[in-house]
Formats: C-alpha cells, sequence, structure tokens
C-alpha cells in the first residue's frame, strides 16, 4: 500500500470517526414521539409526514411513530429530545413550553379565545418570531395543529367555579407555577403524568380532569367522570418538532418534503380536531356523560375567574411581552371591540 492510499484510508477513518453517525451509515432513523392516541387522527398525521419524509431521505431511511406516552409524557418527551433517543415529538404547550415559554399565551390564557378564527388568527401573528425562537433553542417546527377545547370531566356535577373547590384536580406533573396559581385560588391540584389519570379517577385519587372531548373518549376519562362542563376553557394547542441536529443531518429534498408535509398535516389536524370535539362528546352522550351547560350568571362567575387569573398569569406562565402582543392581536381581530 502506497504512503498516499495509506493516508487517503486514514483521513476517511478519521472524517467517518467524527461524522454523525447518520451519515456514517448512510441511512437515517426518524423517531417521533407523542401522547396522542394511536389510531387517531394525530397518529395517521405523523405516519404521513414520516413517509413523505422516508420517501425523500432514501434507501436506508426508517421512521418509528411512538404513540399513547410510550415514550413517556411531554416533559419526558423532551428530555429524550435532547439527549437524541427522538428525533421528532409532537407536542402540546405543556412540552413545548419548556423549549420556548412565549408558546404558552396560545393555551395558559382561560377563555380567552371565543373562536377558532381567533385562535387561528393569533397564532399566524405569532408564528414566525416563535420559529425562530424554537429553532435559537435548537428546534425547528414543522407544523403547528391543536387538539380541541380543554373542558371540565369530573365525578359529580359541577357547573360553577366554587363547585370544583372541594375536588381534586388532574395537573400536569412538572407545571409547579401553574399548580401554585390554583392552589392560591383554593383548588387542590394532584401532579401525575398522562397515562396515570385514569387509575387517579378511578381510585379517587383525583376528581377533575381537564382535557379535550377526543380525548375523554379515547381514554376512556369519561367512565369515572361522567359529568362535562360545556365550557371552551382553553384550547390546546400545539405543534411537530424536530431537533436541529437531526434536522441538519437530513437531505436538502427530505427538509423540503418534511415542512410540504408538515404544513398539509397541520392543515388537516386542525380541521380534525375541531370536528372531533363536537363528534366525541355526542358519542360520550350515548353512553352516559351527562353534559352542564352554564347559564348566563355562571358563566360571568367564569370569565370574572379568567379577569382575575390574567394578571397573575401574565410574567409567570406567559411571558409579560407576549401576553401584551397576544391581547392587542386579540382585541384587533375583535375590531377594537
Amino acid at each position: 500500500m502506497t504512503m498516499h492510499r495509506r493516508g487517503a484510508l486514514m483521513a476517511l477513518a478519521a472524517w467517518l470517526a467524527h461524522a454523525p453517525a447518520t451519515q456514517a451509515q448512510g441511512l437515517m432513523q426518524l423517531r417521533i414521539g407523542t401522547v396522542a392516541p394511536k389510531g387517531s387522527s394525530h397518529h395517521q398525521q405523523l405516519l404521513e409526514m414520516g413517509e413523505a419524509w422516508r420517501a425523500a431521505q432514501g434507501p436506508g431511511a426508517k421512521v418509528t411513530v411512538f404513540t399513547d406516552g410510550s415514550q413517556g409524557g411531554e416533559h419526558e418527551l423532551l428530555r429524550r429530545l435532547r439527549i437524541g433517543q427522538l428525533q421528532g415529538a409532537m407536542m402540546t404547550v405543556v412540552g413545548l413550553r419548556d423549549i420556548e415559554p412565549s408558546v404558552s399565551a396560545l393555551q395558559n390564557l382561560p377563555l380567552l379565545f371565543r373562536s377558532w378564527d381567533e385562535v387561528d388568527a393569533v397564532r399566524e401573528k405569532l408564528r414566525a418570531g416563535l420559529e425562530k425562537r424554537f429553532l435559537d433553542k435548537g428546534f425547528v417546527v414543522v407544523a403547528w395543529g391543536d387538539a380541541g377545547w380543554v373542558r371540565f370531566f369530573s365525578k359529580t356535577a359541577a357547573v360553577r367555579p366554587d363547585d370544583f373547590k372541594p375536588l381534586k384536580f388532574f395537573s400536569w406533573g412538572p407545571e409547579t407555577e401553574q399548580q401554585a396559581l390554583m392552589k392560591g385560588l383554593g383548588y387542590t391540584p394532584v401532579p401525575l403524568e398522562t397515562n396515570d389519570v385514569l387509575p387517579a379517577l378511578q381510585t379517587g385519587m383525583i376528581q377533575v380532569v381537564p382535557t379535550t372531548p377526543y380525548f375523554a373518549l379515547a381514554t376512556q376519562v369519561f367512565g369515572p367522570a361522567p359529568h362535562m362542563l360545556d365550557l371552551n376553557w382553553a384550547p390546546v394547542v400545539g405543534a411537530v418538532v424536530v431537533t436541529a441536529k437531526a434536522w441538519e443531518a437530513m437531505s436538502p429534498a427530505a427538509q423540503v418534503a418534511l415542512k410540504a408535509a408538515g404544513e398539509k398535516a397541520g392543515v388537516a389536524i386542525r380541521a380534525a380536531a375541531r370536528r372531533e370535539v363536537e363528534e366525541s362528546v355526542e358519542a360520550m352522550r350515548k353512553r352516559g356523560l351527562q353534559v352542564h351547560k352554564p347559564t348566563p350568571e355562571q358563566l360571568k362567575e367564569w370569565t370574572d375567574l379568567a379577569e382575575k387569573l390574567y394578571p397573575k398569569l401574565r410574567g409567570s406562565l406567559v411571558p409579560a411581552e407576549t401576553f401584551d402582543e397576544v391581547m392587542a392581536h386579540v382585541k384587533a381581530v375583535r375590531g377594537g371591540r
């Protein structure tokens, strides 16, 4: 072997040793996690996005979608993204705000949005800035979606804010700020992960689950919690993100394909989620769910509670600058009213 050839081989070996594994092996695995149920519209859209990416990435590319929280709750999904066990995830604001806190303005301001049109309009106003902030923190947003309105499912009938004070609420485990706010208002949060909700209801550890009708139906939450307050407390907003490291390891064609598939999936996810709200409620009604619609007087009690919450949320759960920006956008959408 000539010295020149030996030197070339040593240089190649050194490059392979330091190159990303996906490049060195000539293939890439895209592992995506979500707490969404298997077979749901969210799962289906992730599969379609993954297939578009796989076809563009080429031979050897493989996609795996983990559903039902099998990789853990949203905070655990984020941990796995950061250490490279996952390359992508579909998460709600619960997980996304740990990357970029300003995204919480889309989900953590109760009774702010009166319609999906308002949600869409404000999200589009915030979108470019949010995506830039996510990228600065090592994540690429490839799709925006939502999962319906949060409503309160309880073991006993409850229609007024005070009716819920003796009851124990499910609360996302690591959301200590939100739990502190709830306690300050006289409510009792119980920190849990998503997979613990049903057994906690069945054992009496909790009596209230704030969740979407679709999730309540899919996970059978409405069985032990057969009362639903017909109040759109807040939208569940989410996104599909991939790590910047994974994004940079993709071929340019795969990046384009994934972005295009993400835009398409976002539209489909939002349409399906909104349709599924009423479909899910109707399906649960037929199986014993009791729906309680607040009277105008009771509704005012809820809006008063929300107004009382806003100053507490500004600067804590929602960055002050973003809070003010969202309030201005909502006012503009409503024509200044």
